[in-house]
């Protein structure tokens, strides 16, 4: 299978998961705390990903599965073809919005992004493709985000990394156009692919970047820890960064 038929045939997945989750929607919602009170799981999340998780066992059963809610494997090497799900990406904004969320699958093989994938559900916004494929907005294709500098243009991040200025958050914040905070990876990596902002800084896991990544990079952005360390798919929580080139240089200058 090429990659442009393997794109095709997850896209066509995501849609049906997403009109699963509308369908959810008119019922009952079951929410759980997990950390906190700020860290939601619902039936939802848990169905989703059991669909998506199920999908990829029975086509690709010899590839990994990373998934936000614990339903792929122990992934303890880079090594092969590893997809990282994000069945509900920000399941707090789903439950007490019942928008600005998204389905996201990143998938990467040899350690390499192949392949990303984010729909804004409801808005029905859908990002998808990669190095080999082209990325692709609702079907057409996307050219290189301009190459703007942080004074050029708006940032998105993380509301308690910028108020405790975690890292310069404020710094960078106050030099850029201005900040946004959407409570949703996804909806952030799509404001950068689509060039509405010049970068995304937040605490990450890698179901919420993997998607990102794999949809970046093929358009010019740059990607790593906040440290500038490389970003780690098999790793915890991680302080995140994706930039244009000129920017992400501006930021490491604070």
């Amino acid at each position: 299978m090429t990659q442009n038929e393997l794109m095709f045939e997850v896209k066509s997945w995501i849609m049906e998961a997403a009109d699963q989750i509308k369908e959810k929607l008119k019922g009952t919602i079951l929410v759980e705390e997990k950390s906190n009170r700020h860290d939601l799981v619902t039936n939802v999340d848990k169905e989703t990903e059991e669909f998506l998780v199920s999908k990829i066992r029975s086509h690709y059963p010899d590839d990994k599965i990373i998934g936000e809610e614990g339903l792929g494997d122990k992934v303890e090497s880079t090594d092969g073809r590893i997809w990282i799900i994000d069945p509900i990406d920000g399941t707090l904004n789903f439950v007490k919005q019942q928008e600005n969320f998204c389905i996201m699958i990143g998938i990467f093989e040899d350690g390499k992004p192949t392949l990303g994938f984010i729909y804004d559900v409801i808005k029905d916004e859908f990002a998808y493709g990669g190095k080999e494929t082209g990325v692709f907005l609702n079907g057409d294709k996307l050219s290189p985000v301009e190459n703007l500098g942080l004074q050029e243009g708006l940032i998105g991040t993380n509301s308690i990394m910028f108020a405790k200025d975690i890292l310069n958050t404020q710094k960078v914040g106050f030099e850029a156009v201005g900040v946004r905070t959407f409570g949703c990876a996804g909806l952030d990596f799509l404001s950068v692919i689509r060039g509405k902002q010049v970068a995304y800084l937040s605490n990450l896991s890698p179901w919420d970047f993997a998607a990102g990544v794999a949809l970046g990079e093929p358009l010019g952005l740059v990607n790593s820890k906040l440290d500038g360390e490389p970003y780690d798919i098999l790793g915890e929580r991680q302080y995140f960064v994706v930039a244009t080139q000129k920017t992400y240089d501006d930021i490491f200058k604070f």
